[in-house]
């Protein structure tokens, strides 16, 4: 990119050349009513195109500073939170051990809730047809 900027500025350079060759004329520019300004026409392009870009091109640079320093800023915070979050130990929650004699595998249950999980027992269906009958509880006699 910086290549692409000094050919244009050579172009500019080389244009603002070409014209103060050919324009090398005096002109007066009433300046107020009592006061002229007695100049060649090259001086008046160059004044111009002057009071055009410095302006802007200050305006440009202040912008460019002050977003560096809020970036800069920025990535401080950023830097600060992750060694923070870093620093923090994790706690691994425990693992139930695998038992090799009964055949069953136990695995660990995490809940996002903080709350305990109450269980459910099998007398609390409220629908007759679904409850399994128990043979010590069953008063019925089966043939």
């Amino acid at each position: 990119m910086q290549i692409v900027r000094t050919i244009v500025w050579v172009v500019i350079l080389a244009a603002l050349l070409i014209f103060t060759a050919f324009n090398w004329n005096s002109v007066e520019v009433q300046i107020w009513t009592n006061m002229v300004l007695e100049t060649k026409i090259p001086a008046l392009v160059i004044v111009a195109f002057l009071l055009g870009l410095v302006p802007m091109w200050l305006i440009h640079r202040g912008t460019k500073w002050r977003l560096k320093r809020r970036i800069a800023g920025l990535e401080s915070a950023a830097r600060a939170n992750a060694k923070a979050a870093a620093a923090t130990p994790v706690m691994a929650e425990p693992i139930a051990p695998v038992r090799p004699d009964d055949g069953v595998e136990t695995t660990s249950v995490t809940t996002s809730t903080s709350e305990p999980i109450a269980p459910v027992e099998a007398d609390t269906v409220s629908d007759p047809d679904t409850t399994p009958a128990r043979p010590e509880t069953d008063s019925t006699t089966r043939p």
